[in-house]
């Protein structure tokens, strides 16, 4: 069995100021979706969706991951303790955020953007959805590196299996890698074909992603140790959030719509 090498999770010491593996991971996720994302914009030229909207919009989509993350954080995985110590909501620098929860608040985001430019929501969503991937595998690497989320228990005779000390002794999944692989790399794939095969009908791109997160998730899910569990630990929390954004992507590759997404060029 392999031993979990106990990564530093501070990247770099600066004095007083720590900067960690998972805040950089954060920073990257943004900064490369950007501009992965202008580079789509300019590539697909849908009508009012420029590599300057991205620009715009990118201020309203880090205030969208990061109220959308930690309030979902909140409300899903621990309410009762947020509700004694109020002030800790605002401590993200301890850590604590949803992914669902950070889709809402960019998907709220990308609504109050597109309403206040006079832009398509859809054709919006479908420039930002195919780059979530990147943020997804960097967040699970940047899980890794913590030692935190770990997997459950696992045979000993799984030539992949490890211990995390700090956890104890047992034998476990790496399922940080698992997500880092389905979420990231594989949903990355399948956004970057569907994206080659273009143009899609409104939405289809954002449906595309909702989907196939979902299922990544729920696969994700039987080798992950939950936090939250229902049914005598069959149904988790992080799969009963994804039935939802399984259910909207669906929605939104089977709407009927008569022509695909105007291009410019």
């Amino acid at each position: 069995m392999m031993i979990f090498p106990e990564f530093n999770p501070i990247a770099v010491q600066l004095g007083p100021v720590a900067v960690h593996w998972y805040g950089l991971a954060y920073v990257a996720a943004l900064l490369g979706g950007l501009a992965l994302a202008k580079a789509l914009a300019a590539r697909r030229g849908v009508a009012g969706i420029t590599p300057h909207t991205v620009d715009d919009f990118f201020i309203w989509m880090v205030a969208g991951v990061i109220a959308g993350g930690r309030l979902g954080y909140v409300l899903f995985y621990n309410p009762g303790h947020y509700m004694a110590n109020p002030a800790e909501i605002l401590q993200v620098w301890h850590g604590g955020m949803s992914f669902h929860g950070g889709v809402a608040g960019v998907a709220v985001a990308m609504a109050m953007f597109a309403w206040k430019r006079g832009l398509n929501v859809l054709a919006l969503a479908d420039t930002i959805a195919p780059v979530v991937p990147l943020g997804c595998f960097l967040g699970r690497i940047a899980n890794f590196i913590n030692g935190e989320l770990v997997g459950r228990a696992a045979s000993p005779n799984l030539p992949w299996a490890m211990v995390f000390p700090h956890i104890d002794g047992l034998p476990r999944h790496p399922s940080q890698l698992y997500q880092a692989g389905l979420e990231g790399l594989v949903l990355g794939a399948l956004m970057a074909v569907a994206v080659a095969r273009g143009p899609h009908k409104r939405g289809a791109l954002a449906g595309l992603f909702l989907v196939g997160y979902a299922l990544a998730r729920l696969v994700g899910e039987q080798f992950r140790t939950p936090e939250i569990t229902y049914l005598g630990g069959f149904f988790t929390q992080g799969m009963l959030l994804s039935v939802p954004m399984a259910l909207g992507g669906l929605w939104l590759l089977m709407r009927r719509t008569s022509s695909p997404q105007t291009q410019t060029k």
